[in-house]
């Protein structure tokens, strides 16, 4: 997926030069990689409110009410998106297309978001893949650890 390559390159040009975060954006790299590749589109259209935020659907478990989850949707094309229950409802909703690697970085962020389910196919919601934000930073989590120098050195005592 070349343009998966394009993308991830792109995250880690725009990153702060702070001196440690294009490095921290070249550790984690694979893991984007990993997950982006075993989804279906290069792209995805995100639907978002006036105010550019991403709109939440809060989905509840009919046998248990108390479950619930917040999820973002993530659509082959706008007009799927369009489509779409909670979308139709809200005129003023946009879908607007974002890179998958900027979606799946964008996910390790999102304090009030539980998953992202992305649709595969358009014009049908059969087929999805979901990825779940506690997954995500763990895999994040797991990488950093592996790859970057320990801030205190383990003989220091």
């Amino acid at each position: 997926m070349k343009n998966i390559e394009a993308q991830i390159q792109s995250l880690i040009e725009n990153a702060p030069d702070d001196g440690m975060t294009p490095q921290l954006m070249v550790t984690i790299a694979p893991v984007l990689r990993a997950i982006a590749s075993k989804l279906r589109h290069p792209q995805y259209y995100i639907v978002q409110n006036l105010q550019e935020r991403w709109v939440l659907t809060t989905l509840r478990n009919k046998t248990n009410p108390d479950m619930e989850k917040r999820v973002v949707y993530a659509f082959p094309r706008s007009q799927d998106a369009a489509l779409f229950p909670s979308t139709a409802a809200d005129p003023q909703a946009m879908a607007k297309p974002l890179p998958v690697i900027d979606i799946l970085f964008q996910l390790v962020a999102l304090e009030p978001v539980d998953s992202i389910v992305f649709f595969e196919t358009s014009g049908t919601t059969d087929h999805t893949t979901e990825i779940l934000r506690n997954d995500l930073q763990k895999m994040i989590a797991k990488r950093l650890q592996q790859h970057l120098p320990q801030r205190v050195p383990p003989d220091i005592a």
